[in-house]
């Protein structure tokens, strides 16, 4: 597998599009993100947050606007995404805009370039988790983002978010409907959400429904470095539990802070 071209990333082309972003991000989903600063100012982080929305998920776009008005546009962030997005004609728009595809060998490759990248290590099966468990940090059983940023020698920045999956009501991942449609060959998801929402209502999966105004919070959390907390030859499950307990008790905490769904 060949290493990914990361100077296909343009700054200016990320610049052009930065503020029509900041604009739907800010007024639209009224984001907020808490503690930007804690993010490195200087070599590769590896980023980790839960995934929320379904099929429009929002926490790119909110963390890539904060980083960016944080940081400048000369402080890269990559984002690792599935390989539906770089087929067509979307591929060099999604290129320059700073993604690649979803595997290891990128994530490193990012890393060892001294640039910042961000892993959904929940990836679909996060995403499309019900809405009465928004509140909830399940990975899945995924510990690879563990081994990456110990080959790579970088430290984890966990974040959090709470709200995007208000967009919707999200009811059931769908298992077997993704079995029987084969949607595992073809969409390399093994998933088939079912959700309510505007305008289509009931929707298996498609067409997506329009995300609702939800107001959506964000909390970066302190830097871990792995090997100073645990030592030269850590555990990869204790790791892996230490950083989802700590992401699940700021979660906990910005749940607590919400009074209303949608509203925030």
């Amino acid at each position: 597998m060949s290493e990914p071209d990361l100077t296909l990333r343009d700054a200016d082309y990320v610049g052009k599009w930065l503020p029509f972003l900041r604009l739907v991000m800010k007024k639209y989903f009224r984001s907020e993100v808490r503690d930007v600063q804690r993010i490195p100012a200087e070599g590769g982080v590896l980023i980790v947050s839960n995934h929320s929305g379904g099929l429009m998920p929002m926490d790119v776009p909110i963390i890539t606007v904060a980083f960016h008005d944080h940081f400048g546009l000369d402080r890269p962030i990559y984002t690792l995404a599935h390989d539906m997005l770089f087929t067509g004609a979307l591929g060099p728009h999604v290129r320059a805009a700073g993604f690649v595809e979803a595997n290891r060998e990128n994530a490193a490759a990012v890393l060892e370039a001294g640039a910042v990248t961000i892993v959904f290590p929940g990836g679909d099966y996060d995403s499309f988790r019900p809405t009465r468990k928004q509140a909830e940090i399940d990975f899945n059983g995924r510990t690879g983002y563990v081994r990456t940023a110990l080959e790579a020698d970088v430290p984890i920045v966990p974040v959090v978010s709470i709200g995007g999956q208000e967009s919707q009501l999200f009811l059931w991942h769908g298992e077997p409907l993704a079995k029987l449609f084969g949607l595992q060959k073809l969409m390399r998801s093994e998933y088939f959400p079912v959700s309510l929402g505007f305008p289509f209502g009931l929707t298996f999966a498609f067409p997506p429904n329009l995300p609702l105004p939800t107001k959506i919070v964000t909390q970066v959390l302190e830097p871990i470095d792995i090997r100073a907390e645990f030592g030269e030859d850590p555990d990869i499950a204790e790791v892996d539990a230490e950083i989802r307990s700590r992401m699940q008790d700021a979660l906990d905490r910005l749940s607590r802070a919400r009074r209303f769904p949608v509203l925030g």
